[in-house]
């Protein structure tokens, strides 16, 4: 099918910010250009691709097949541009992360300091994301690499991976406001206390949602967030209980204690990941060395 790309490259642009007018202002052309061209490619693919009405533009079934497929080739081409463009930086281009914020923190900042000390000129650039998301963006060809937790549902066994660290989730409390005199707690002894923890988009939900099934138990959440750092400060007052990584405790901690819990709590990791089915920059390489692998 002999399609302009220019055409692909506009339903990009509005099947992404579901906006006609927002199109156009980023391609710099009219809004009557704009929807000529989705009506020229809709006519081409003999269906609709967008629901148009005078509130809000959504996708139809067919323009959400589209653009999984369109996302990755736009990306693809625009890293293509960028590698280009950056061939002055000694031809490695720009180093584009994914990781959870809690990662670039507690893991990530040295060897980015690193990286940066031994290639200056090297644009870096970091995208925040929950751990699934990041495999979202690595899939699509967003990023160059990811930094995530593991085990990750929807890391594909076709990006190579490496582990670089391994942690241990931890239930903290501030004993100032609960009964904890025992020495160890049960999982269904929790459940009577608000659990504080990271959203249902995260591996970590995904994983303590999964030992509460193991012990026959339903988790109900006290209080979802996508901070780390905020569930400690929540855990600190006395609004629950907090699941958090242990690397995430300061040493120096004096009011909250770590529960011990009579059900064990299998370790995880952290790992680096690429896609190999796309090309990347000699930056992800050179970053890629500095990272340990246990």
């Amino acid at each position: 099918m002999d399609i302009n790309y220019e055409l692909y490259k506009v339903f990009y642009y509005v099947a992404t910010t579901l906006s006609f007018s927002e199109a156009s202002r980023q391609l710099y052309i009219s809004q009557s250009a704009v929807s000529q061209s989705i009506k020229a490619l809709e006519k081409k693919l003999e269906q609709p691709l967008f629901v148009r009405s005078t509130k809000k533009v959504q996708l139809t079934p067919a323009g959400q097949i589209l653009l999984k497929h369109i996302e990755p080739a736009v990306s693809l081409i625009h890293r293509g541009e960028e590698q280009l463009s950056d061939a002055q930086n000694l031809g490695l281009g720009q180093l584009h992360i994914g990781a959870t914020d809690t990662i670039c923190r507690y893991l990530l900042v040295p060897y980015l300091k690193q990286f940066h000390a031994q290639f200056p000129t090297v644009p870096i650039k970091v995208t925040n994301a929950s751990s699934i998301a990041c495999a979202g963006l690595l899939e699509q060809g967003k990023v160059d690499l990811i930094v995530t937790n593991e085990p990750n549902s929807r890391l594909s066994h076709a990006f190579i991976q490496k582990r670089i660290a391994v942690f241990h989730d931890v239930f903290i409390a501030n004993p100032a406001f609960f009964q904890l005199n025992q020495a160890e707690i049960s999982f269904s002894e929790l459940k009577q206390y608000p659990i504080l923890m990271l959203d249902q988009k995260s591996t970590t939900s995904e994983f303590l949602h999964s030992l509460f099934l193991k012990h026959q138990l339903e988790l109900i959440p006290g209080i979802e967030l996508s901070s780390n750092d905020l569930l400690i400060d929540l855990a600190r007052i006395g609004l629950g209980i907090a699941f958090i990584p242990d690397y995430c405790l300061s040493d120096d901690e004096t009011e909250l204690v770590v529960l011990r819990t009579n059900g064990e709590i299998p370790p995880r990791h952290i790992a680096v990941s690429v896609n190999t089915s796309l090309p990347h920059a000699g930056s992800t390489e050179e970053f890629l060395k500095l990272l340990p692998e246990l």
